[in-house]
């Protein structure tokens, strides 16, 4: 069973998310919420109006040819609240001139820098910074030294207000375990560090999944042609969350044997990058604040809508710099290198627990789907996401099976109907972070087995 599922996981990441037209599609999926309510029925004349309208919107509703967006939905145009301003497998290719952008500006072209180089890269003066996400030994030397749990969150967006309900509810009860690592990708790694630094910022968890919309994540328009949309805003919004107190605390927390990983994709290697954000704190400062801030960006960077994220690293004393992107083009959350969880590894999780939040719903979810491009590419994104994160999810409970350690898996209810107006609606997100608030504080988020099958109830026919 495990080789079957095994072998499934890597084909379809061969196969969907390699080519880049469907690797931001897909990712576009995961980091945005599945329901929404906008009709591509209607002529679309550019990419731009493509993206913009898929960030507008889900993945579900846009297949079944639902209702526009009502007069007053958050868009992709709408103006920021966070107060900022608008700023602007062998050698790598050498660069030789600018890129000339359809706004104007140029981008400076990137240093060559070969695969050998790639492989030592470090973060000057923080050389323990991060590891490459599929490298056994390398996450073998980063492993918490305190035993206890491990939580695993997953992308999702928007949906990622789940997750933070769950959590906070777990609060609320007295029964949030002290997890001995947690590790999040995209929107799950944009949470993890307020849940590994304490619950006294249960609030600032709380806020950023109920109280932004769309203005404060990103804005029509990049500068330099990299992407479709600016991320200006949520760079804001993140430097305004992230402070110095926090990095303390999760130094603190680093201190005593517990570790935080974020994950991001390096683009130019394509490889996981898993970056021990405790390791970092610990090297305090304003460098070490910078790096920490740059990472939480490039989570959840999605590439071709979101512009990625340049990180200046060293190579036997010559600098350059990595371009950094969405974790979830490797894997929708993050428990451990694909080596240790394949079926021929008899690998134990040093964990006291596996828990697995999955800021999605899993489930098929029935609709006509239009014969329109961009509705069928949109329903088809739609089922390589819930398949790969579900295969990932048996993987992830048969290596815990295998460890002789508890299984514990939350996913977003299939009753949870809420409809969206676009991405990022606080509504929506106020109404799914209730739902998995309700959840935690009464006991009910989580499983102990992944279901028999991921099937959701159908209505009898008349």
């Amino acid at each position: 069973m495990r080789y079957h599922l095994f072998h499934i996981q890597n084909a379809m990441r061969r196969v969907c998310l390699k080519p880049a037209l469907a690797g931001s599609a897909l990712l576009l999926a995961t980091a945005l919420p599945l329901p929404g309510t906008i009709s591509f029925a209607q002529e679309i004349k550019n990419p731009g109006q493509v993206l913009e309208g898929i960030l507008s919107s889900g993945t579900e509703r846009l297949a079944q040819g639902a209702k526009a967006i009502p007069t007053g939905a958050p868009t992709a145009n709408a103006k920021s609240t966070s107060g900022g301003k608008k700023r602007g497998k062998s050698a790598a290719p050498k660069l030789e001139s600018k890129t000339k952008s359809a706004k104007g500006p140029e981008i400076p072209p990137r240093a060559a820098y070969t695969a050998g180089e790639a492989a030592l890269a470090i973060i000057p003066d923080i050389p323990n910074a991060r590891f490459w996400g599929d490298s056994t030994k390398d996450f073998q030397a980063a492993l918490p030294t305190l035993k206890g749990p491990w939580l695993a969150l997953s992308s999702g967006g928007a949906d990622g207000a789940y997750g933070a309900g769950v959590l906070i509810g777990l609060s609320d009860a007295g029964k949030r375990p002290a997890f001995s690592q947690v590790s999040g990708v995209s929107t799950g790694a944009l949470m993890a560090p307020f849940v590994f630094a304490g619950q006294k910022y249960d609030p600032q968890l709380r806020a950023a999944y109920t109280t932004i919309f769309a203005g404060d994540v990103f804005e029509l328009g990049a500068k330099g042609g990299e992407s479709f949309f600016d991320t200006w805003p949520l760079r804001d919004l993140i430097a305004k969350q992230v402070t110095p107190e926090l990095l303390a605390d999760v130094a603190a927390e680093h201190a005593k044997g517990r570790r935080l990983i974020v994950v991001t994709t390096n683009v130019d290697s394509e490889r996981p990058v898993a970056w021990n954000m405790g390791a970092i704190a610990t090297a305090g400062g304003e460098k070490a604040l910078k790096l920490f801030r740059q990472v939480l960006l490039a989570a959840g960077s999605i590439p071709g809508a979101f512009p990625p994220v340049l990180i200046d690293v060293e190579a036997d004393g010559k600098r350059f710099t990595e371009m950094h992107a969405d974790g979830g083009m490797c894997a929708q959350f993050y428990v451990a290198p694909e080596e240790l969880l394949a079926p021929a590894s008899k690998y134990k999780l040093p964990a006291d627990g596996l828990y697995v939040v999955v800021n999605t719903q899993l489930t098929p979810d029935f609709g006509v789907t239009e014969r329109s491009l961009l509705s069928i590419m949109i329903r088809g994104v739609s089922v390589i996401v819930k398949t790969l994160t579900r295969v990932m999810v048996q993987q992830a409970y048969l290596a815990a099976k295998q460890s002789g350690v508890t299984f514990q898996l939350a996913t977003i209810p299939t009753t949870f109907n809420e409809p969206a107006r676009g991405a990022f609606d606080t509504e929506y997100m106020k109404a799914l972070f209730n739902v998995g608030y309700d959840q935690g504080k009464n006991g009910t988020a989580f499983v102990s087995e992944p279901p028999a099958a991921w099937v959701r109830p159908t209505p009898a026919s008349r």
